[in-house]
């Protein structure tokens, strides 16, 4: 598996990722419905730097990273992270992870702030502990999520200095 900053051409294959994602309603704040044009603004806007882990020419997952705030609040990374559903299992959202350390250390960012995680994505909350990412808050019946109602949602900080 290679991890690659995406290229224009890899706009239809992360699209296929990013609306098999958000169409079950249970993880991300995007609408189910959120038609491909939006992609652009969501996944490639020009403030955010956008990732692609690729095997034999199939994308299997993406990220992004950008500023979590602007200005004064610049020195904090955010970041998104999505695994085409058929690829989950492989060690592919652990790789990116690991990839997106790199790279926040890399543009000098001081941490990582996860600003929306649902607290029923069980599996992305112990693989971001597992990085050493913190649950610093909660935000009580933070998501409507499609079968369950309202639940909680987190926000999880990594301090990158502590490294």
């Amino acid at each position: 598996m290679n991890i690659r900053k995406a290229l224009e051409s890899d706009f239809d294959q992360v699209w296929l990722i990013f609306s098999e994602v958000i169409k079950t309603g249970d993880t991300y704040v995007f609408n189910p419905n959120t038609p491909k044009k939006d992609l652009k603004k969501h996944w490639f806007a020009d403030y955010m730097e956008t990732y692609v882990i690729e095997e034999n020419g199939q994308i299997l997952g993406t990220y992004i990273i950008k500023p979590n705030q602007i200005d004064l609040g610049n020195h904090i990374a955010n970041c998104s992270y999505m695994v085409n559903p058929d690829t989950q299992g492989r060690g592919v959202g652990k790789k990116l992870c690991e990839h997106s350390l790199e790279i926040a250390k890399q543009h000098n960012f001081e941490g990582i702030q996860f600003n929306i995680v649902v607290s029923t994505n069980k599996g992305a909350v112990e693989l971001w502990k597992k990085y050493g990412f913190e649950i610093i808050g909660t935000t009580p019946k933070g998501f409507r999520h499609s079968k369950l109602g309202l639940v909680d949602t987190y926000i999880m900080y990594k301090d990158l200095k502590e490294e």
